[in-house]
């Protein structure tokens, strides 16, 4: 019996994005619920947060990143062994949004397969990435964060809605000399699963149809039920100060134990890009972690929001841009939300 050959290491060799047109405002978001653009800045850091049009889809928003990270890499997708789409908002639960996009860009016949780990899906992603190309099992692997959060808001509600926006982000994974990413610190705690979930399952969505068939009205089936009719659609809640508690106190201990696991010192990055849940989450790590002045802190969240699987990439590539001298340099990156799940790694910036 034959086994892939082994590679020594691997890196992040491109990266892209896709942010969608509309800009949506604090002021824009109290037209549904009650509040003021000053109480979001305050709690959240937010000012505006990206949405894409009826029209655009998760796969359109993960193509449009993927092509980018492809050319900025300098490779075909016909080059790439595997494709990856952390998503938790593409409508169908099969066939596989990483099926389509690999089809859209010929990757095919690659293997394309979506994972499910919410807002630490990208760092899943990478993992999982790092371990295809070491392992020989792939030479090049496209890894996508991408989300329509629109689609699964309730607009009204104030626990999660005026957090999240829409957008994709990519990176392209291959061989490299050196260390490129560092061992992988990831995991959950499934005790609160209920802490950000959706309001409704599938198989109650389908319940109620069929309640509302037999009865002759959606609104009655509803009403039966103590529901709005529009909000039948399950849509995302969050018990927002547990979520905040955890993120605060147990992911930066995650974050300490990324950087052992690089052997790295704060002192030693040139950047860290936390998952863009929260400004305060995010100030409250970087004291914790005692990051020094000159490591830039990735706030892409004043401007796009909590776009789940698609803001450290995202992040990270607005960092590159507006700070081009970075590359090649480490950034921790952490990612931590529904499930609870969370992952994080050292790389070296493409």
């Amino acid at each position: 019996m034959l086994q892939a050959p082994t590679r020594a290491h691997s890196r992040v060799l491109g990266l892209g994005a896709y942010r969608p047109d509309v800009i949506v405002t604090n002021d824009d978001v109290c037209q549904w619920i009650e509040s003021s653009d000053e109480w979001i800045r305050q709690r959240t850091g937010i000012v505006t947060r990206h949405r894409a049009k009826a029209d655009v889809s998760v796969i359109d928003m993960a193509e449009g990143a993927a092509r980018e990270a492809l050319q900025k890499a300098g490779i075909e997708a016909s080059q790439l062994g595997a494709v990856i789409v952390s998503t938790i908002s593409h409508p169908y639960a099969t066939p596989s949004a990483a099926a389509a996009l690999a089809d859209r860009l010929g990757a095919t016949p690659a293997p394309a397969f979506d994972i499910s780990a919410a807002c630490a899906g990208y760092c899943y992603g990478i993992a999982q990435a790092d371990a295809l190309v070491r392992s020989g099992t792939a030479d090049y692997v496209l890894v996508v964060g991408a989300e329509k959060l629109s689609d699964v808001i309730d607009n009204t509600e104030r626990t999660i809605s005026f957090l999240l926006g829409d957008g994709a982000g990519a990176a392209v994974v291959g061989p490299s000399d050196v260390p490129g990413i560092s061992p992988s610190v990831w995991g959950s705690d499934g005790s609160k699963w209920d802490v950000i979930s959706m309001t409704h399952s599938l198989n109650e969505v389908r319940e109620i149809s069929l309640a509302a068939e037999a009865a002759g009205s959606l609104a009655a089936a509803a009403a039966d039920l103590g529901e709005d009719g529009h909000k039948l659609w399950p849509t995302l809640r969050q018990d927002g100060p547990s979520v905040f508690r955890w993120a605060v106190w147990e992911m930066a201990k995650t974050a300490k134990r990324a950087l052992d696991a690089a052997g790295v010192q704060p002192e030693d990055l040139a950047a860290f890009v936390p998952h863009q849940a929260n400004m305060r989450i995010i100030d409250e790590m970087v004291k914790q972690l005692k990051l020094p002045e000159s490591v830039a802190v990735a706030r892409d969240i004043a401007d796009a929001g909590n776009t789940s699987a698609a803001s450290i990439p995202l992040a990270t590539h607005r960092l590159l841009q507006e700070n081009p001298q970075l590359s090649g340099g480490l950034a921790l990156q952490i990612g931590f939300g529904a499930g609870l799940v969370f992952g994080a790694q050292v790389i070296v910036l493409p």
